[in-house]
């Protein structure tokens, strides 16, 4: 029997000890970090040996860099959603511009060479752009140069981490070496292994966290390696300074020939005058239209510039068609006023294609140099560019030209302004936030709400209008650049046999209707001006809005309440003479 209780008690043993073997090799692998390695190309989408991953902030983006010839290159349109930036890819030139606040760096797209406007030029020893298809791509360290932005290149993949600036995230930094995995889990793949450093966290979970590590790879650690450090600014420096190792990956380029190094990329000298600005815009016609001036500034208060529609654009090389006389700036400047000599695209009565003008660069730089001796011969105090019915498919050529305009009159000590119409979405690429730095004042045309191709009647400047356009530009504009212009003129409506129809009136001219159709006029809370409706003896519907000293007055109240830079008018000659009691009460305040 004893014989027999022996192996039984055996066997018992045996398959308690395979079952402990068992259940480790069960709890080993269930509870032991998992050492595959991710695929990193499949992991950060790099698909070709030009593919480089970029890790911007806290993303790894769609889009790649390229590296070419040991260069590296990032996508143009990419660039500019990173970075707002002044690159301006001319490609009727095939040339990259960069306009600082007194250069323009040139250079030609596939080539190595640069040059500036100030005389300097040099070769990087590399191509500094090309063009692929339809993207242009501009080598990384050219970029730097002109930008706040910096990088990192690292191998294994070949992967990019770009700083713009900076921005505050949570900082931590790493213990001890330690997987950084695709997922949170010991199981997850490993992207790679890190031993110290700082690290951005992403995403802080109870176990695990979210991290771009130093040598940028992006991927979650188990918190207890962490050393959280709460907000901090990620810089590039930051992240340097708390490098374990040794930055040891540097872009080839770096060490290549010499690059552009501006040193006013930011330094936009603005010119403005004393006080608040008072901008009567002068609608000229012709040279004789100058003899108007002593008649037009007489019943005037408080106008300190006169803006005479003098200049404008004949043709598509840029010929430029001026009205100026000495005698009408002679005749303001013994008045105080100054005079701001406005160019057009659409007062010479030519079908010029304003694309055609602004694209290439010879003939805005025709435009500009003739604009400069205009000013220069005549004395002017600045030039006022109004460009209108610009397409979104050349805002590109139109904000360089206004760039090169700028530098020209910042050199030729002449006040730059730009005229605007309200900021809608449809007109962004107007781009009035560049232009609140580069010109020293933007002046939105506070008008129009109502024009004459709208397809029904209302008001041209409703003081909502007024108001809401004030507030979107002052996202955009600093206040003390931002002029509002007001209407002196107001649109008599027609509606008959449900078509709608108008004529501007001056505001004598709408007085002179009202009376004659004999509407009643009523003060409209909503709009802030006296509105009226008569039905004629033919049947039509005449509806006005009226424009006078009241709902200017009102519209000067917000734009004060505001603290925006001034007024301006279209036009001269428009007005009765009691809006000047109210405009002067503004300038006095």
């Amino acid at each position: 029997m004893k014989k027999k209780v022996v192996p039984v008690i055996i066997i018992i043993a045996l398959i308690l000890i395979i079952g402990l073997i068992y259940g480790a090799q069960i709890a080993i692998e269930k509870f032991s970090y998992s050492k595959t390695q991710a695929d990193l190309a499949e992991y950060y989408g790099i698909s070709s040996d030009q593919d480089v991953a970029i890790i911007y902030n806290d993303s790894v983006l769609e889009d790649k860099a390229v590296k070419k010839d040991g260069v590296y290159y990032l996508d143009y349109q990419l660039l500019k959603s990173i970075e707002r930036n002044k690159f301006y890819y001319g490609e009727a030139d095939q040339t990259l511009f960069f306009t600082t606040p007194n250069v323009t760096y040139t250079t030609k797209i596939g080539e190595t060479a640069w040059a500036a406007t100030n005389g300097e030029s040099g070769d990087a020893g590399y191509v500094i752009s090309y063009v692929d298809g339809e993207k242009l791509y501009i080598a990384l360290s050219y970029i730097k140069a002109f930008t706040d932005i910096d990088y990192q290149v690292f191998a294994s993949p070949d992967r990019i981490r770009l700083y713009a600036g900076s921005y505050f995230q949570t900082l931590a930094k790493v213990k001890k070496k330690t997987g950084v995995r695709v997922l949170g889990g010991i199981k997850s793949d490993v992207v790679s292994y890190v031993d110290g450093g700082m690290a951005v966290v992403t995403n802080q979970m109870d176990e695990w966290s979210e991290i771009i590590t130093w040598d940028a790879h992006k991927g979650y650690v188990e918190n207890k390696y962490l050393d959280f450090m709460g907000e901090g600014e990620v810089t590039k420096a930051a992240i340097e300074a708390e490098n374990p190792e040794g930055m040891a990956v540097e872009p080839i380029e770096t060490a290549a020939g010499s690059l552009p190094a501006p040193s006013d990329l930011n330094d936009f000298t603005t010119q403005r005058l004393d006080g608040k600005v008072n901008m009567g815009f002068h609608p000229i016609g012709g040279t004789a239209g100058n003899a108007s001036i002593d008649g037009i500034i007489a019943p005037t208060k408080s106008l300190n510039v006169l803006a005479p529609t003098w200049f404008t654009i004949s043709d598509n090389e840029g010929t430029v068609i001026s009205y100026a006389t000495r005698d009408y700036v002679s005749t303001a400047h013994a008045a105080g006023m100054q005079v701001w000599g406005v160019v057009d695209n659409f007062n010479s009565g030519n079908n010029i294609d304003t694309k055609a003008v602004l694209s290439h660069e010879a003939s805005r730089a025709n435009v500009i140099s003739q604009l400069i001796a205009n000013a220069q011969e005549y004395e002017l105090d600045g030039i006022n560019a109004d460009f209108e019915e610009i397409s979104e498919s050349y805002g590109a050529d139109y904000m360089q030209f206004m760039r090169e305009l700028s530098v020209a009159c910042r050199q030729n000590g002449l006040i730059f302004s730009i005229d605007d119409y309200v900021p809608m979405e449809f007109n962004d690429h107007y781009d009035l936030t560049e232009q609140g730095e580069i010109a020293d004042y933007v002046v939105i045309m506070g008008y129009d709400e109502h024009y004459g191709g709208s397809d029904e009647a209302g008001s041209v400047a409703s003081i909502g209008y007024v108001q809401e356009g004030i507030e979107k530009a002052l996202t955009m504009v600093p206040a003390e650049k931002l002029v509002n212009a007001i209407p002196f003129y107001t649109r008599v409506w027609t509606t008959s046999g449900g078509e709608v129809s108008s004529k501007a009136l001056h505001m004598d001219g709408a007085t002179n209707v009202i009376n004659q159709k004999g509407i009643e006029m009523n003060w409209d809370e909503e709009t802030c001006q006296y509105y009226g409706e008569v039905t004629d003896s033919d049947g039509s519907l005449i509806q006005i809005w009226n424009e006078e000293a009241r709902s200017i007055e009102v519209k000067l109240s917000v734009m004060q309440s505001a603290g925006i830079a001034g007024v301006a008018e279209w036009a001269l000659g428009f007005e009765s003479a009691d809006v000047w009691d109210v405009i002067a009460a503004y300038m006095a305040q």
